[in-house]
């Protein structure tokens, strides 16, 4: 019996497999994350920090402007002496703008920028007592020019991103992005929150709160050192030249000059077109339109992962990834030729709310376009200089506001209507367009040359 039962084969036990875990629509739902690319910036140390601190900065830079038109009209009784003024500050910030900016590059972040926006302040409270004790006009402008040196906010944060995220050209695009959907929000809010001060406080509340908001952001951005670019020392060969002078930048800021000169002659002309169809106090809700698709498209398209020319082991900043960057900038361009038409022919073929879904579309291809732009200055420009840079870009796009207005409040009076006045933002855009056409071809195949 024993020796049987020894000769008998013995089975194993069946081997059960382990039970394989059911995918669930949560686990399917936990692999999609579309806003990675933004978690990701913001993982980094100090970013939501000097973020925070930046766009409380930023928010006053669409209320200065309106806070003075309305503070001088209300108490002047002028709104040609409120423009005027506004003008030549303008002028001035195109002027000063560049060269607080080269003292930033030098000099550090924190030791320009909270000197330079305490004497800017300085201007505007000055500008708000002139105004209130009825001083003579001219010391409103000599008061409003001291504003030039108000530091350009959102070239600080971008320099800060650019530093950080030096070696990853992904990463660069999506905070890119981030950063021109916080000026489109904060040019969104910042007028209607002027208007609002100045309407239902006192004419003052608003270049007093924007004011107050300007240094108190400043002072918190300027205190997140940790996030701060180091100063590039000086190189041996003495002073860099300008970036005006790097081979392809001229070109692009032609380029900025027309986007700047879109904005500046739809505001005017979507302004003149509500107030024909006695739309007046629905002018800003148009405006918020175009703004917010703006807006919506700079964050989606931060989004997209850019080809830049890194997988073949290319430096985020060589020939290959500009040009590539350059073929996506001529892309973003072209759209925004072919969409701004689209208010021209539902302001002249169509009514207010046709208008309100052009505007919203028309919108959507400027912050792609504003977004490779200024990729485009930063792989152009040194690390050195990068705050001057983008300066100049901001510089070139503030003239082209101001070109713009000037352009569409003539065509408003001498063509038919305010509709057929659309068709200046839609000629700026075909000439950015055109620009960057011709230019592709020409922009230098090497990368800058190393400052020190």
């Amino acid at each position: 019996m024993i020796l049987f039962l020894a000769a008998r084969p013995v089975t194993p036990p069946p081997v059960r497999p382990a039970p394989r875990r059911a995918r669930t629509p949560f686990r399917r739902r936990a692999r999609f994350r579309p806003l990675a690319p933004y978690r990701r910036i913001f993982a980094v140390p100090g970013a939501r920090a000097f973020t925070a601190a930046n766009l409380l900065a930023r928010l006053p830079m669409g209320m200065l402007s309106v806070s003075a038109v309305l503070m001088i009209a209300g108490s002047r009784g002028s709104y040609a002496l409120a423009g005027a003024v506004t003008a030549s500050g303008l002028a001035a910030t195109a002027l000063a703008g560049p060269w607080t900016a080269r003292l930033v590059d030098r000099h550090g972040q924190a030791r320009i920028a909270v000197p330079a926006t305490a004497l800017a302040v300085l201007g505007s409270l000055s500008l708000l007592l002139c105004v209130h004790y009825g001083a003579p006009d001219w010391t409103l402008f000599a008061c409003y020019a001291a504003t030039a040196t108000t530091p350009n906010t959102g070239g600080l944060s971008r320099a800060r991103w650019a530093h950080l995220f030096r070696d990853d050209p992904a990463a660069r695009h999506t905070a890119n992005s981030f950063e021109q959907a916080a000026d489109e929000l904060c040019f969104l809010l910042g007028p209607v929150l002027a208007t609002l001060l100045c309407t239902t406080l006192a004419p003052e509340a608003g270049t007093a709160v924007a004011a107050a908001l300007l240094l108190t952001g400043v002072l918190l951005f300027a205190a997140q050192r940790r996030t701060e670019p180091p100063v590039a020392p000086v190189p041996a060969t003495g002073r860099p030249r300008s970036p005006l002078r790097r081979p392809g930048l001229p070109p692009l800021l032609v380029t900025f000059l027309a986007t700047g000169a879109v904005f500046g002659s739809l505001e005017v002309v979507t302004i003149a077109f509500a107030d024909e169809h006695g739309l007046r106090s629905a002018a800003g809700a148009l405006l918020a339109l175009q703004a917010a698709g703006s807006c919506a498209a700079g964050l989606l398209y931060g989004l997209l992962r850019p080809t830049t020319g890194t997988a073949t082991g290319a430096p985020p900043r060589s020939s290959r990834a500009r040009g590539t960057a350059g073929h996506r900038f001529l892309g973003c361009t072209a759209a925004m030729a072919a969409l701004m038409p689209l208010p021209l022919l539902a302001a002249t073929a169509g009514g207010p709310a046709t208008l309100a879904v052009a505007l919203l579309l028309a919108g959507t291809a400027t912050a792609p376009a504003m977004v490779t732009g200024m990729g485009l200055v930063q792989s152009l420009t040194p690390p050195a200089q990068l705050n001057e840079g983008m300066t100049l870009a901001v510089t070139a796009l503030l003239g082209g506001i101001a070109a713009g207005s000037a352009g569409g409040g003539w065509a408003v009076d001498h063509l038919a209507g305010a509709g057929a006045a659309y068709g200046v933002p839609a000629a700026a855009a075909a000439l950015a367009a055109a620009v960057t056409l011709l230019t592709a071809r020409r922009r230098p195949a090497r990368p800058p040359a190393p400052v020190s």
